[in-house]
């Protein structure tokens, strides 16, 4: 039995289930600087904090610090951010619940204690770096 797609085309459906939950190429850049910086960290980590299960793209377990590195799309970026212009009725709740994700594992986190970084994919490896580096060493 084949069930619909909510793809709008064979070539949309492709292209989104290329789309990867880890490993994104923002992700695996920011991850060899911090590396090549010297730091060293856990990799797609998986936090259980009661309900939420969270899981940051880099964890510093002493520091206490997890980092997510959140696409512009899926994410809704306020600068970079768009509104899906096909299957609107299936992707805007789709990115909206994203973002309230993002919101309720930010808060358990702070709550346990955690520093939360959310860096978009557009800022400049260098930026991220800096700003990760100073978080992780300061608090």
């Amino acid at each position: 039995m084949t069930r619909r797609s909510w793809a709008t085309s064979a070539g949309t459906r492709t292209s989104m289930v290329g789309n990867r939950r880890a490993d994104t190429k923002p992700e695996i850049a920011l991850r060899s600087a911090l590396h090549a910086a010297g730091y060293r960290f856990r990799k797609d980590y998986r936090l259980d904090l009661g309900d939420v299960k969270a899981r940051p793209d880099l964890v510093f377990t002493r520091a206490k610090v997890a980092v997510f590195v959140d696409g512009c799309y899926w994410h809704s970026c306020p600068e970079h951010g768009t509104q899906p212009r096909s299957n609107a009725d299936y992707w805007t709740p789709k990115l909206a619940r994203n973002v309230e994700r993002d919101r309720e594992h930010d808060a358990a986190l702070r709550e346990a204690g955690w520093t939360v970084v959310r860096i978009w994919e557009h800022v400049p490896v260098a930026e991220a770096v800096e700003f990760v580096s100073r978080t992780v060493t300061h608090g």
